[in-house]
């Protein structure tokens, strides 16, 4: 069916910016903050710190008065506790374990985004995708799994949830040994964004920009550091080159 866009209505709220009150809402959005009902994939090297940059957007996001959810596959809740002790802003994130529910995995994970959210952070991919495979006796592929999962996030945001709230989902995604996203062509080209976080190998430090956003959103590098307590500590933009 052909149609014109001046034929649809939509919520005001669908437009109105996130916003974590730093640096990084002018790289999330052309409107400086992340929108309602994206998807955004992060990418980046281990020990980046992709967890920690989202962990901090998602907790400033609550403290700004949204509903929140972190969903982790990679961490259980003793390394938790310890990861929080740098960042105690993240005690009061709410959070899913996914791995402690190993064999209902998919039920609890479609139970609770149905209660719905603002914005949901799944650290990570591949690692949940695992979970829900383990909870079928590694029965089902995991290309199945990925469009399973793929779906029921396109579901949530177009607002399919108890509240309607067109969740925006944060999803870290592992990178092969050369760098490069690891997931299907599918799930990179139906996401809304692509984030990477990255070391700089001159300088030593560490920036964030994205390759595709559909939403705008500055075109530069985002840089920052993590020795500041409690907090990322972003520094300062420089312009975005291809790499």
């Amino acid at each position: 069916m052909i149609v014109k866009m001046k034929n649809f209505q939509f919520d005001s709220q669908l437009f109105n910016p996130m916003r974590s009150g730093t640096m990084l809402d002018r790289l999330l959005s052309s409107d400086t903050g992340l929108m309602p009902g994206t998807i955004t994939m992060a990418v980046g090297d281990p020990g980046v710190g992709k967890t920690t940059v989202l962990l901090d957007l998602l907790a400033n996001l609550h403290e700004s008065g949204k509903k929140v959810l972190f969903i982790s596959g990679e961490m259980n809740s003793i390394d938790m506790y310890g990861y929080v002790k740098r960042f105690p802003k993240f005690n009061d994130v709410p959070i899913l374990f996914i791995g402690e529910h190993m064999e209902e995995g998919q039920q609890v994970l479609e139970d609770t985004l149905k209660e719905g959210w603002d914005v949901v952070l799944m650290d990570s991919w591949a690692e949940i995708i695992e979970i829900l495979r383990d909870g079928h006796s590694g029965y089902v592929s995991a290309k199945k799994l990925d469009t399973y999962l793929l779906n029921l996030l396109e579901e949530h945001t177009q607002g399919s949830n108890k509240e309607s709230k067109n969740t925006s989902f944060l999803v870290i995604q592992q990178v092969t040994k050369a760098g490069h996203f690891a997931g299907s062509n599918r799930l990179k080209h139906m996401t809304t964004a692509m984030f990477h976080i990255k070391f700089d190998r001159e300088s030593g430090g560490r920036y964030l920009h994205y390759s595709k956003n559909r939403r705008g959103g500055v075109a530069d590098k985002l840089y920052f550091d993590l020795g500041t307590w409690n907090k990322v500590n972003y520094l300062y933009t420089s312009e975005a080159t291809e790499e």
